[in-house]
């Protein structure tokens, strides 16, 4: 099998949802809607009152928790008619967790662009700039799917260089995926020039001094 078979073997098993044939580019998003805080549209999806209230005071670990009954609603075959809507709001209190570098927030706002579905508009460039965010935080898994991201050029440039600094800065940290990771990045290296593996790896280096880097069981 050679190193392009590997790498597909590898998106698929780690992104499933995220790239099957013809990915289709989405146009420029929509602003996104305010959520809603109407206690008859919460109580329609049976949204613990206390949980909203803890979303609505700015807890962003309660906003990603509402985000998920909107989106759950958006996914079911029962709320259908409207799922575009709930996908909307989801996003909004995605964002609202999102904008106070709640990692999770992120994570959740770039599944969302990168999956789309039932009305919500995929888009990859959005699902991107959101890895971008949680990846340079720290999230092992974001930087994992943006090294992919780059190897493929979706929602990015195909950039082979970016896609090794990624890759090199994942297999870092262990976790379960630590050797999927390094296998990846060395597939990418043979596809960069000396001079370009000399000056990523410069990069990483002193992307590593300048962020902690966390054991993951991601």
């Amino acid at each position: 099998m050679n190193s392009r078979n590997r790498q597909f073997g590898w998106i698929q098993l780690t992104l499933i949802c995220a790239f099957v044939s013809h990915l289709v580019m989405a146009q420029t998003p929509k602003p996104v809607p305010a959520p809603s805080s109407n206690p008859a549209s919460a109580s329609s999806l049976n949204i613990d009152p206390s949980l909203l209230a803890k979303a609505n005071a700015g807890d962003a670990a309660a906003q990603v928790q509402v985000g998920e009954q909107y989106a759950h609603a958006g996914a079911t075959e029962y709320f259908r008619t409207v799922a575009a809507q709930d996908y909307q709001q989801a996003t909004a209190w995605y964002l609202k967790a999102a904008n106070q570098k709640f990692v999770d927030g992120e994570l959740h706002l770039a599944a969302l662009y990168r999956d789309g579905g039932n009305g919500f508009p995929r888009d990859m460039e959005q699902a991107a700039a959101w890895y971008l965010k949680a990846s340079n935080q720290g999230d092992v898994t974001a930087q994992g799917t943006l090294a992919v991201l780059y190897s493929m050029g979706q929602g990015v440039p195909h950039d082979d260089a970016e896609a090794y600094f990624w890759f090199d800065i994942a297999a870092s940290v262990k976790g379960p995926n630590q050797e999927k990771y390094a296998a990846n990045r060395q597939m990418i290296g043979e596809r960069i020039t000396a001079d370009e593996l000399a000056d990523v790896q410069d990069r990483v280096a002193a992307w590593k001094a300048a962020h902690p880097q966390p054991d993951s069981s991601k």
